[in-house]
C-alpha cells in the first residue's frame, strides 16, 4: 500500500498503476454535480473558481450531518458519472485526482490522459469507515447546497484504490481479465 500527501504531486500521479491501493492524506475538496455545474459556469464566465484547483483532489460525497464530536457523518463516495460532463473543464484547469465509485466516461478518460490525472475508488457502503479518515471538514462555497456543498476535508490515511491511471488503464476493464477462463 501507498502512502500519499495530498495535493498530489503530479509525479505521484504519473507513478500510480490502476489497482493500486494507497492512502491518502491532506487536504481534499468535496463536490457532487450540482457543485460541478457552478463551478464549470464559473469557468465559463471567465471567473476564478472558488478554491485553487492546480493539482487537488476532489472527492464525489455528500457527507451526512455529524455526530457530536466528529467533523462529519458517514461520507462515502458517490457515483462519478454524474460530474462526467464537467470533469473535463476542471481537469484543463488543473485537478489532479478525483474519488469516486463506478465507471467514467471514455471522454473523462481521454481528458485524464491528456491531463495526467487518477481517479480512485473508495468503498461503496462503508461510509461510516471512510468517514474515521477525515480529521475535519468546512464548508469552502455553496453552502445552501446542505451536505453537497463544496467542503475542504483534511484526511489521514483515507483508503482508496485507482481505478483509472494517467495513462488510461481501467481497473474496470482490466480486473475482469484475471479471472477469465
Amino acid at each position: 500500500m501507498k502512502r500519499l500527501t495530498l495535493p498530489l504531486s503530479r509525479e505521484d500521479a504519473l507513478s500510480l498503476r490502476a489497482g493500486d491501493t494507497v492512502l491518502l492524506s491532506g487536504t481534499l475538496y468535496t463536490g457532487r454535480d450540482a457543485a460541478h455545474k457552478r463551478l464549470v459556469a464559473l469557468l465559463e464566465e471567465g471567473k476564478p473558481l472558488p478554491f485553487p484547483i492546480e493539482g487537488q483532489t476532489i472527492y464525489y460525497v455528500g457527507p451526512a450531518p455529524a455526530r457530536p464530536g466528529r467533523p462529519v457523518g458517514p461520507a462515502g463516495p458517490t457515483t462519478s458519472y454524474r460530474m462526467d460532463a464537467y470533469t473535463p473543464a476542471l481537469l484543463r484547469c488543473g485537478l489532479r485526482a478525483m474519488i469516486g465509485k463506478g465507471r467514467r466516461s471514455p471522454q473523462v478518460v481521454a481528458a485524464m490522459k491528456e491531463a495526467g490525472a487518477v481517479y480512485f475508488g473508495a468503498t461503496g457502503g462503508a461510509a461510516a469507515l471512510i468517514s474515521r479518515a477525515i480529521v475535519s471538514a468546512e464548508v469552502v462555497c455553496y453552502e445552501d447546497l446542505g451536505a453537497e456543498a463544496v467542503h475542504r476535508f483534511e484526511v489521514r490515511d483515507f483508503p482508496a484504490v485507482v481505478l483509472i491511471d494517467s495513462q488510461g488503464n481501467d481497473l474496470y476493464e482490466i480486473g475482469p481479465e484475471k479471472y477469465r477462463l
